[in-house]
């Protein structure tokens, strides 16, 4: 539209508009009125073709450039570095393959539908979550707020993990690892293992005191990690490139950061199917402990593993759907992002597992070797009679098994002195049982098997590549969850937003890099996400199901793909789905208050973890944090209830476009509509217009009547036009 149009000063202007259709279409070429879908009558609308190399819907907003580009998109911010070090743990955790069933269930039953809510209402209303949840209630405006608080607590922490990354990345340009071996401290003319890492192991210590060089407590901060804060100022430089230009430079960058992981992983698979011990522990993956599925926690563990791992409520599911076409079918794309997530997951399980079962038998070979020593000592000090070993056990090729056997001849015998003699079982199960995840499975576990692999600073390159880019796809999806409703909220420039933002998460960053940021990664980690998001995810699903109506929304899912979901999405939208976030968060809130709230803390002394409960300063911020979090939820309902913030009813903003009409119109009262769309009066106005669709919510008689849903109702208005966000949704 020429900017000196009428319609376009109103736009920026406080004046009332009262444009008629005549002076708007008087700047438009002719439209084909029985193609138009405000024909009466008429056969279904035509849709208008848009050009193949459009850059921009009709509103302006930028689009993806193609189908590819947003699956990635969607899949690179919903498989991040959970997929890989927290879903081996929980399913190691909580009966190996019975995991899987609850898991799979509660994805079918949350996950998806959930999913598929938040692309559709993006698709539909083409904003960020802020603009989105003041569409559908006003009230409820705080969703988008707290969802945009979350992003940026989660934001800050997760880049810092980036950085560690980096930093290991570029660590294993080196041959051998320097975690690989314990550091020697020359006292005097003797030379000793260092006393800290002896007391752990070579990749604990590297991690602790190497990398972190981690104090003894939460209390005293250390001062900034030099070379971690120039990590962090790396991992912010990456994400600042990458998230610049919006989705048109992220979704460059994601046709690698998203494929590029299962390339890596896909070779770590291969690799580990062919190392000693590899099948033990896929097989101890796969072995299912059906007890577990009748314990609560291990449906709870499972409810929040696909809640955060399809990343619901962040804001960047719905940022990355509203750059698409609104007939783009936003059904599949839900299930198949889905479906993905949950087959990387096992994927990653298997290749860790793989890893793991390879670690445990090259720490079992080792246990048997230190106590077959133990026992050579006891026979040569007659300590043990050599009657008690078996005639077939050779000592210079002593078997896992053949040691089983004589550690139980011995513990039969020397029942009662058995303990003094220090002999340890060397169970392969024991290893395996192990359960170590997220930062102690990336950077300890995991980069300690590698250093057995042969070609080890390769396979080390390539892990902590995979782990930079899992971490820069969510990244992505965080960033974008946060300067889009900014964008559509304050028209600024995307690049400056862009840059502020980074500038500022770098130097609110700088907690996370002194020598006790670790600490404060867990705090976060632990408070600021889990139940500030679950419940931004019900009041999400109760705006949809409960105030704006299932029935409607489904009907508006219809006309915008052309088809009706499944009845399935109905039941689980208004029922299942509210049901199992209220129990959820009961679950976390009892959690909560029945954990001692703390901390492992490394102990230099003794080289080891030790739980300590969290300073009242410390306590303080952690609920600091949820509190700060669902702040904006109860401000704006309150603020909105009493009239004292806008809730954008009197702003209408008119675009036109290759014939196709599209209105924002909000709380208006029918005088003002009919006088909007039709630049008169409503005693000269004739008989209004019918609708695209009919209203199929409580008390409608006819699809010819305004579909007026009640006095409050933000959508009370019979007049708007299909391709209109809220005449949709």
């Amino acid at each position: 539209m020429p900017k000196n149009s009428k319609v376009t000063q109103r736009e920026h202007s406080n004046e009332h508009v009262t444009e008629s259709v005549a002076d708007l279409l008087a700047l438009e070429e002719p439209m084909d009125y029985k193609a138009s879908m405000m024909s009466v009558g008429g056969p279904p609308a035509l849709k208008v073709k848009e050009p193949k190399d459009a850059p921009e819907e009709g509103d302006g907003r930028p689009a993806w450039n193609s189908k590819l580009q947003y699956i990635l998109a969607q899949v690179g911010f919903s498989v991040g570095l959970g997929n890989v070090w927290r879903f081996p743990y929980l399913c190691q955790k909580n009966g190996g393959g019975a995991y899987l069933v609850p898991y799979f269930i509660l994805l079918i039953l949350i996950g998806i539908p959930l999913f598929f809510l938040e692309l559709a209402v993006g698709q539909r209303i083409r904003r960020g979550s802020i603009g989105v949840w003041n569409y559908v209630c006003p009230r409820l405006g705080g969703i988008g707020v707290s969802s945009l608080m979350v992003c940026g607590f989660v934001g800050l922490y997760y880049n810092v993990i980036i950085g560690w990354s980096i930093f290991y990345f570029f660590q294993s340009f080196q041959y051998p690892l320097p975690w690989s071996e314990c550091p020697i401290r020359k006292n005097g003319t003797q030379a000793i293992v260092e006393p800290e890492c002896d007391k752990s192991s070579a990749t604990t210590y590297f991690w602790y005191r190497e990398t972190l060089n981690i104090t003894s407590s939460i209390a005293d901060s250390g001062g900034l990690n030099w070379r971690m804060t120039l990590s962090l100022l790396a991992a912010w430089i990456i994400v600042c490139l990458a998230v610049i230009k919006g989705i048109q430079s992220s979704g460059k960058v994601m046709y690698f950061s998203s494929l590029f992981p299962y390339v890596v992983l896909f070779c770590f698979l291969v690799r580990g199917l062919l190392l000693k011990g590899a099948v033990d522990g896929i097989a101890h993956m796969f072995t299912p402990k059906l007890e577990k599925m009748l314990e609560p926690q291990v449906w709870r563990e499972a409810a929040t593993q696909v809640f955060f791992a399809l990343g619901l409520g962040f804001g960047g599911v719905i940022a990355f759907s509203s750059y698409n076409k609104r007939d783009n079918n936003c059904h599949f794309d839900a299930a198949l992002v889905s479906v993905i997530n949950f087959i990387t997951s096992v994927l990653a399980t298997l290749v860790v597992f793989a890893v793991l079962g390879f670690k445990a038998n090259i720490m079992n070979e080792k246990c048997v070797i230190e106590n077959a020593e133990k026992i050579l000592g006891y026979l040569n000090s007659n300590v043990l009679s050599r009657d008690l070993i078996p005639p077939h056990v050779n000592f210079s090729h002593l078997s896992s098994s053949d040691y089983a056997e004589m550690y139980g001849v011995i513990k039969t015998v020397q029942e009662d002195n058995f303990p003094k003699l220090g002999l340890d079982p060397c169970l392969l199960e024991d290893e395996l049982n192990k359960a170590v995840q997220g930062t102690g499975l990336a950077f300890i576990a995991f980069t300690e098997a590698m250093t057995h692999f042969p070609a080890s600073p390769f396979w080390s390159v390539m892990f902590f590549f995979m782990l930079i880019n899992l971490g820069l796809g969510s990244m992505i999806g965080t960033m974008e969850g946060i300067t889009s409703p900014v964008l559509d909220t304050f028209k600024i420039r995307k690049e400056i937003l862009t840059v502020c933002c980074c500038i500022m998460a770098f130097l609110f960053g700088l907690l996370f890099v002194q020598r006790s940021g670790n600490y404060f990664v867990t705090m976060f980690d632990d408070y600021s996400a889990g139940l500030p998001l679950t419940i931004v995810v019900i009041l999400e699903n109760i705006s949809v199901a409960w105030i704006y109506g299932t029935k409607r929304f489904m009907q508006d899912l219809e006309d915008m793909l052309g088809f009706r979901p499944y009845r399935f999405y109905f039941y689980m939208w208004k029922y299942v789905s509210p049901i199992c976030l209220l129990v959820l968060i009961a679950a976390t809130v009892i959690e909560m208050a029945i954990s001692p709230p703390g901390y492992n803390a490394w102990v230099q002394d003794q080289g080891a973890e030790e739980f300590q409960s969290y300073p009242p300063w410390a306590l303080a911020m952690c609920f600091a944090l949820i509190i700060v979090a669902m702040l904006p939820l109860p401000i704006v309902f309150i603020a909105r209830q009493f009239n004292l913030m806008s809730d954008g009813s009197n702003k209408l903003s008119v675009s036109y476009r290759k014939g196709c009409m599209m209105k924002d119109m909000s709380n208006l009262e029918e005088h003002d509509e009919t006088r909007f769309i039709l630049g008169k009066n409503p005693s000269e106005t004739p008989s209004p217009m019918p609708t695209h669709r009919s209203y199929l919510g409580p008390g409608s008689t006819s699809p010819l009547e305004p579909a007026n849903s009640g006095p409050n109702s933000r959508y009370g208005t019979g007049y708007l036009m299909a391709t209109t966000p809220e005449s949709e949704l």
